[in-house]
């Protein structure tokens, strides 16, 4: 079995509530429903809530599939590791990469509504003017750098302040929007049936959008060398997260269907949050739901960059990608190279967008081109589940359900949206999405004729894992025995 210390990384940082909390925070409730909305309002109109409903129970095999494999090989690169030694490393390498591409991709479509949010705050006229609501997010982007940079157990107190205030905000905002009493239209329960998509590629379409709100709760499995007991931790940590959020995306995706018109989401674009806030509560909602908005915003920035800075650590440490990638800072344990490397990427995509003429447009185009990224990534993890555990699977009910045919179920329902929702993105969306995957061969075929060890891999196996896992004692290879591990910010 591997160990992080030699690694780097600093293990036994985070507790199980520490990654509970990261992995809402990963899926960004709050950000997820200002930015994506009107976008899914667009695709699929008010069949939005069967959307979220119909992209859950696949999305739910995704977190089987990698809280199993977390179980038999801890590594900040997770997916990466794991696609490359069951299936292939050319494709586990391309996974790593999808998940890079995305989360920088991201920095910039979550720090623009951060930017925007922040200046309607101060005056609402500026929250359109797009070079200075990229200038403003750059500026968040910034701090989280900082925060990031500083190591884990800083990073973790960060995400307890700002998401607990968020989630005070929001759930208090779902009790008020059950209590309210005007209506723009009556509830229905037709809008979580199957009937109101535009025939297979508009449910896919949808499903791709949906699959952009819950993308982050992996995350959990980046943090997996820093977590304590992770090879349980990451997993239970990802099924609670993405339970929690489901719940949430539901219950505002139904009250906007309800207390908005169809004009005001559409008009409202980014800001949907803001206008449904301000039906439920006029005067102070708005404000609140945008605060809410803003530090979801910053809070997911930092678990975006906790794992696009991960995922760069392992692949720097295989040789992959270049090896200063790997270095860490003698000091905090973070990958401070890595860090970098994202940042400066980061801040010339911001000043792509100062360029732009819209937020709502860079955000659209940003939302699709990232959910085929996520499709191709996720679908290729529960493909790698099923296969290192084939051995197990016919061994129980238990195993063939939730280690077999779900996560088959999960990984072919994604791999099928990310096909069918090539024929309904826009060319720019589609560059973004496909461009970016094939940029990633170049480095894949410079490091494999380098003769990285990574392309001649050890087979990842479950009965092998587990039989060396239970012989090596504590479910995780740092998992400290006796007086209680201070190391660590909270926990149970």
């Amino acid at each position: 079995m591997r160990t992080t210390h030699s690694r780097g990384l600093q293990p036994n940082v985070l507790g199980t509530f520490d990654t509970i909390v990261m992995a809402v925070a990963g899926s960004a409730p709050a950000y997820s429903l200002a930015a994506t909305t009107a976008v899914l309002f667009g695709a699929v109109g008010f069949a939005g809530p069967a959307a979220l409903l119909y992209c859950a129970i696949p999305m739910l095999g995704i977190v089987l599939a990698y809280a199993r494999l977390g179980r038999i090989d801890v590594n900040a690169g997770a997916g990466y590791s794991w696609v490359g030694r069951t299936l292939h490393p050319f494709l586990g390498f391309l996974s790593g990469w999808a998940l890079v591409f995305a989360a920088t991709v991201f920095m910039v479509a979550g720090s623009l509504p951060a930017g925007s949010l922040t200046l309607s705050l101060i005056d609402p006229d500026l929250a359109n003017h797009t070079p200075l609501a990229a200038a403003v997010g750059a500026g968040w982007f910034l701090m989280m750098l900082l925060v990031v940079l500083g190591g884990a157990r800083l990073t973790v107190r960060a995400q307890l302040v700002m998401s607990g205030v968020e989630m005070l905000i929001l759930i208090g905002f779902v009790v008020a929007a059950v209590l309210h009493r005007g209506r723009a239209a009556a509830f229905d329960w037709s809008w979580f049936g199957l009937g109101q998509f535009d025939g297979p590629q508009g449910f896919a379409a949808g499903a791709l959008i949906a699959a952009f709100y819950y993308w982050g709760w992996d995350v959990t499995s980046n943090l997996s060398e820093e977590t304590r007991n992770s090879r349980r931790t990451a997993g239970l940590a990802a099924l609670v997260g993405v339970g929690f959020v489901f719940v949430l995306f539901e219950a505002f995706t139904v009250a906007v269907n309800v207390l908005l018109t169809a004009e005001e989401i559409r008009t409202a674009g980014p800001n949907v949050l803001a206008v449904l806030g301000q039906e439920i509560w006029p005067g102070v909602g708005g404000k609140l739901l945008v605060v809410a908005v803003v530090l979801s915003t910053v809070a997911t920035l930092e678990t975006t960059l906790l794992q696009v800075t991960r995922s760069l650590f392992a692949m720097g440490r295989d040789r992959t990608l270049p090896a200063a990638l790997g270095t860490v800072h003698r000091r905090w344990n973070t990958p401070w190279v890595a860090i970098a490397a994202v940042g400066g990427a980061a801040l010339l995509m911001f000043a792509a967008a100062a360029a732009a003429q819209s937020v709502q447009r860079i955000l659209s185009d940003a939302v699709a081109a990232i959910g085929l990224q996520i499709a191709f990534y996720y679908g290729l993890a529960g493909i790698a589940a099923v296969v290192a555990y084939k051995s197990l699977l016919l061994r129980s009910v238990r195993n063939f359900l939730l280690g077999g045919l779900w996560p088959l179920l999960g990984s072919g329902f994604m791999l099928w949206c990310f096909v069918e929702s090539l024929g309904e993105l826009s060319t720019t969306a589609l560059t973004i999405g496909l461009g970016g995957l094939l940029i990633g061969v170049v480095p894949l075929l410079v490091y494999w004729r380098k003769g990285s060890d990574y392309y001649r891999p050890a087979r990842l196996d479950a009965v092998r894992a587990l039989a060396a896992t239970e012989g090596s004692g504590p479910a995780t290879p740092h998992a400290r025995t006796g007086a209680h591990d201070k190391s660590y910010a909270t926990d149970f």
